[in-house]
Parts: C-alpha cells; structure tokens; sequence
C-alpha cells in the first residue's frame, strides 16, 4: 500500500525507543511504578535545603500538577487560624492603618476570612472598631442597644449614626429586661419633622415577639414569616431579653462562609496590640469591647516584652487567644510557642512596601522561614500565618504549600474599597489609594495615635513595632506609597478563592489539609525556577496586552 502524507510505517516507531522494544502503552502505569524509582521534581526538605539552595522565596518555585478527579468547586479551604479558631478561608488582612479597620474586617470575615485591626490609633478608636464588628452580625443580640420613653427623636438618629443601625427597642425604663413598649425603625424617626419629640410618639407598637427559650432555628423561622425588621424576645413578664435582626437572616444566606462564633454568631474579630506596659491597657479596653482574636504587632516577636505581654494575657484573659510574631527562625518560634501563643506570624522585611532586610541587613526570604518555622510550629499544634510577599493567587498558594495554615495580605488589599483612606489620581492618569508601611517615617510619625499627652507621637504603634520610641532619629523600615484600585473585597476576596481552589485542583488536592499532608510525605512535588523560567512563566513575547484578572 502506497504512504500518503502524515502516515508514518510500523517499523519507524521503533526510532522513538532507540533500538529498544516497545512497550504495551496499557502498562504505562504500572511501568512508571516499578522501573522508575525517582519522582519528577524535589520533595520539600531538598528544595528548601538553604546548604544546597540557598534562601528562596515564592517566585524561586513551582509546585508541578498531580492528577484532576474532581471539580474545582468541591475543594475544601477551611483552616486553623489559632489552636481554638478554624476559617472557611485562609485569608487575613494586615493591621496596618492602611488596610484594615472596621469595614475591612467586617468583609473579610463575612467572606470567610479575618481581618486584624491595626494599633495605629487610641485604644478608644480601635474599641469602637471591635464593636462595630462585633454587633454587624449576629445570632441572638445579647446586648442590643435599649431606649427609654424619654429618649429623643434626634437622639435616636444620632444612634443611628453612631452604630450604623437604626432599629432600636423601647422599655419602661431604658434598660434591657425591663419591659417592652415598643419598636423605633429607621422609617420612624428618617422624616419627622422635630427631633425634639420623644421616641414614643412615633414608635411602632404592633410588634411580633418570641418567648424567651426560643432556638435560633426556630426565631428566624418567625422572622422570616413575618414583615418586621426586628425579633424581640421576651420572658414571661415582656421583659425584653435579647433581640434578632431580619438583616442578619439575609447576611446567612448571603455571606454562607461568614467566620463567625457557634454561641453568639457574631463575627470574629482580631486586633493588634504592641508589647509595651501601656498596651495592657489597651487591651483591657479591647476585651471589654468583645474582642476574640489578640496579635501581638512586632518585626521581630523574639523579645522578652512579648514573652511577658504573652504570658500575662494567658494568665489574665485566658478565654482570648494570642497570635505572637514576627518570627522567621525556629529559635524565634520556639520561645513564643513555650510562652503559650496559639498562632505565629511568619515573616520579615517581605512585605511590598518594608525595606526591613534592606536597611537592616536581618531578615529570611519568605519560604524558607515560612517552611522552617511552620514545620516546627506543627509539631505543637500551633498554626502559622505567612505574613508578606503575596503578590498574587499562585503566592498565595505557594505560602499554603509550605506549611502555613493562612496567609496575611497587606498591599493585595490596601487598594479595596474597604481600605481606609480615599481614592486619588495618580501622576500617570490612574485611579489609586495610598498605601504605607508600618516602618515609614508617616507611620511612625502619626500624631493621631499617639497614647501620650495630647498632640504627641509618644506611643503610637510604628514606633512600637520597631522598638523606635525612645530614639531621638528615626530610622525607616518601610516606605509610603500608593496601589492601584482593586475594587471592592466582595469581588476581589472571592476570586482570589476561585483561583486558589483551580490551583489546589491542579495539584490533585482536594483540601488544605490534603496538601499539607501530600507536602509532608512527599507526594507534592516541586520545582525550582531559574531566571530564564521565571521569564517564560511570565506573560513574553507580546507586543502588547491587557491582563484582566477577573470578570
């Protein structure tokens, strides 16, 4: 039979193998199995073998492909981010006063992760953070905020604004379980005419109440069937003893991720701290305020003041639970974790806008502290947050790889709406919102967060973090700047989810904890990039493009 183009006889197979026979392409597997005994790729320990390597980080390597047996969508990220307190997501915002107060945290944690809120203020300022939090959503309302007959209508507005509600119950004297007269709404009080007026002259008395002793199953099921904003539930007397809020019903069916307590539903809420004796006054103020989550805010956690804040917290609030940090070492981490922290913050100088490593000449590249350091932390039960480099999803992933249990973001989220701080127009025509290190100099020198006299900068928290509030020069470890507009996290957060779920399929992972365990026996492999990779993984050869990340 004639060869036509493309067809290639059976004799020109045998090229492919060299003067070797062929093998049954069915037994492929089974070959692969028994004849080749090397993996493709290194096992963890030899990658991040600082003797043969030396220090890497996140873009120095790849983790290769396993094997695809499920949809994206099923892959698992829940996670510890302390010995007590797991997440459906392994996302944290940064304290820094750039990034992370109120709005970001209440996001974050409704979007399954957490936010810290920074130090950068007065205690009273961070509190009333916390609180904000703390009452955006709940189950039962323990503690609602109660009027009394005598109560105004432009006092009940200025509630309004103060907490970001305007739903409010009335009782005869003012106080909770005292008894119920009524129910003041936003539509109430928005349009009348004089604020001088009491509450009950417009107040809704019509009301639908629950008896005290009712589930949350079975109050919600109430509230939905009825028109009302607002569950009361009341004792024997009409004494009102908790309240349930119709808009937390339509968070739980919009927010199904939301960190939140099993007791109380309310949203779990993080703040920073530094290690200096005024700070347990912060604290104690912080506590008062619902606080669930403290981390202590240091470059270098290493230091006989949070060794001392550490054990002083485990001993006086022993219901808190205390992230500790920065450390990169084990020798860091060893000391904290024998102080009783129930997480680490792993990282220093790695952070976009900290020159740490620069100016300092002390530091590690981010792998291999976060491999170091979250191995030996795991022999503890005590899970590690990679805090700094994350640039992206795949470094979001590979910081997960290498042991830890969450990864924190600063600059990635710096740019949300959520962010404090206004939009500008950048020199170059772009919409942007500034962005700072906790070492600059703005930082440091921030007059609104000092815990001194009034008008001084004797304590604020970027002197703290450095050890810098004695110095009479300060010396930078980080720089001011400006990112470009993200949006907003509700859009942002869950495509860095998408992408992390895609990548964890890639790998054949069907959870974080199956990649941790994969990682640790070797079944996740990797590979180190040389320059040249770097560049080729990269968009190359265009002559122009648009690198839209999401739609």
């Amino acid at each position: 039979m004639p060869l036509t183009n493309g067809d290639i006889p059976a004799t020109t197979q045998t090229q492919l193998a060299a003067g070797q026979d062929l093998i049954d392409p069915t037994t492929a597997v089974q070959f692969l199995e028994n004849e080749y005994k090397h993996q493709d790729g290194l096992d963890v320990r030899t990658l991040l073998d600082s003797k043969t390597h030396g220090g890497l980080t996140y873009n120095d390597f790849l983790v290769l492909p396993g094997y695809i047996g499920f949809p994206a969508s099923d892959v698992a990220l829940d996670t510890p981010v302390t010995k007590r307190i797991s997440l459906k997501t392994p996302l944290l915002s940064s304290p820094m006063d750039t990034v992370t107060e109120h709005s970001m945290a209440i996001h974050m944690a409704l979007l399954g992760g957490l936010g810290v809120i920074h130090h950068n203020c007065s205690a009273e300022d961070q509190a009333e953070m916390v609180r904000k939090v703390k009452r955006f959503e709940n189950g039962f309302i323990l503690d609602p905020v109660v009027l009394s007959p005598t109560t105004t209508v432009g006092e009940a507005k200025q509630l309004k604004e103060k907490w970001g509600f305007g739903g409010f119950p009335v009782t005869e004297n003012g106080t909770l379980r005292s008894k119920l007269i009524g129910m003041i709404t936003t539509r109430d009080i928005q349009f009348h005419p004089d604020p001088s007026d009491p509450v009950t002259s417009v107040m809704s008395t019509d009301l639908v109440t629950a008896p005290s002793g009712t589930t949350l199953t079975e109050a919600n099921a109430v509230l939905s069937k009825s028109k009302k904003g607002k569950l009361p539930i009341v004792d024997s007397n009409h004494n009102i003893v908790s309240l349930l809020s119709r808009s937390d019903l339509m968070k739980n069916l919009h927010y199904p991720l939301a960190s939140k307590l099993p007791h109380s539903k309310q949203l779990i809420c993080a703040a920073a701290i530094g290690t200096r004796p005024e700070d347990k006054q912060r604290l104690q103020i912080l506590a008062d305020a619902g606080l669930d989550i403290i981390v202590l805010d240091s470059s270098q956690g290493n230091s006989i003041f949070q060794i001392e804040m550490i054990t002083f917290i485990k001993e006086k609030y022993p219901g808190l639970d205390v992230i500790g940090g920065n450390v990169v070492t084990v020798a860091q981490a060893a000391n904290l974790i024998a102080a009783g922290v129930d997480g680490l913050r792993i990282g220093m100088g790695s952070g976009s806008a900290c020159i740490t490593q620069e100016v300092m000449a002390v530091g590690r590249p981010q792998a291999a502290s976060v491999f170091n350091v979250s191995s030996f932390a795991a022999r503890f039960g005590v899970p590690c947050i990679a805090d700094g480099g994350i640039q992206n999803v795949g470094q979001i992933v590979k910081g997960l790889a290498l042991g830890a249990s969450t990864v924190m973001m600063g600059g990635l989220l710096a740019g949300t709406s959520e962010s404090p701080g206004n939009y500008f127009v950048s020199h170059e025509g772009k919409l942007v919102k500034a962005y700072r290190g906790m070492g600059s100099i703005d930082a440091m020198e921030d007059k609104k967060a000092g815990s001194g006299a009034k008008g001084t900068i004797k304590s604020d928290a970027g002197k703290a973090r450095y050890f810098s509030e004695g110095d009479r020069l300060l010396v930078a470890q980080g720089v001011s700047g400006s990112v470009l507009d993200r949006g907003s996290v509700t859009k942002f957060v869950p495509y860095l989810l998408a992408g992390l779920q895609h990548s964890l399929q890639d790998m054949g992972m069907k959870s974080l904890k199956a990649l941790r365990e994969g990682v640790k026996n070797g079944d996740v492999r990797f590979e180190l990039r040389t320059v040249s990779a770097q560049a080729e993984g990269n968009v190359h050869g265009l002559h122009s493009f648009d690198k839209k990340l999401y739609s």
